[in-house]
């Protein structure tokens, strides 16, 4: 084979393998991105990808686009004194929800965008905003929130929720109630063992019996 058919073939073969790596790579990292993301959202993955109708690319980049926004959040503590408040707040809940359930149900609404906003995430009259901060940090339990918000903020003319709907809604909700208020690392050192154990007492007590929960 002469030299020039030789440089040739060369020249030939480079372009397929620059062309191969420059076509396979984007789509490789792409896979990697969703991946990671599929991982890091869990449940919260396939819901947005639903909301988006089966468009994996869109919903993957606004996942992407949470992280960017609110992936170096770091959730303040709470006082031992604000926890003790919020745990008794939500217990009294469980016990309004026997005579007014729906009133219950708003005010855990309220309460777990107070509670959120107190741990360090966006307001909660940035509702949105404070729910994609969660969804990064909390994405197992995140959608408790919405449930319970979209049951509260339901159109006067169209309150159908039954009482079993108002309380998966609320069950729902203290999962990520739950995931807030417990104690962290760095809040154990200030905190006493009695006061410790009484708060989990109160805050996995079951539901009072007549709630229908």
């Amino acid at each position: 084979m002469s030299t020039v058919l030789i440089v040739v073939a060369l020249v030939v073969v480079f372009a397929a393998v620059v062309a191969a790596v420059l076509y396979a790579g984007p789509g490789r990292g792409a896979g990697r991105r969703g991946r990671g993301l599929k991982r890091r959202f869990g449940p919260e993955y396939e819901r947005t990808v639903a909301r988006h109708d089966g468009d994996t690319k869109a919903a993957e980049r606004e996942l992407a686009e949470r992280v960017r926004l609110h992936g170096d959040l770091r959730p303040r503590p709470l006082s031992p004194e604000a926890r003790e408040q919020y745990v008794a707040l939500w217990a009294g809940l469980q016990e309004q929800f026997v005579d007014a359930p729906r009133q219950a149900v708003s005010e855990a609404d309220r309460l777990l965008g107070k509670l959120a906003e107190d741990r360090g995430f966006p307001a909660a009259s940035a509702y949105e905003e404070q729910v994609a901060a969660l969804s990064v940090h909390h994405a197992d339990h995140v959608d408790g929130y919405r449930r319970v918000h979209r049951t509260a903020h339901m159109d006067g003319r169209d309150q159908t929720a039954g009482t079993e709907e108002l309380r998966a809604a609320m069950v729902d909700a203290r999962r990520l109630f739950e995931e807030l208020v417990t104690e962290h690392a760095e809040d154990h050192a200030r905190h006493a063992p009695r006061r410790r154990a009484d708060r989990g007492n109160r805050l996995h007590a079951p539901w009072p019996k007549g709630s229908g929960a």
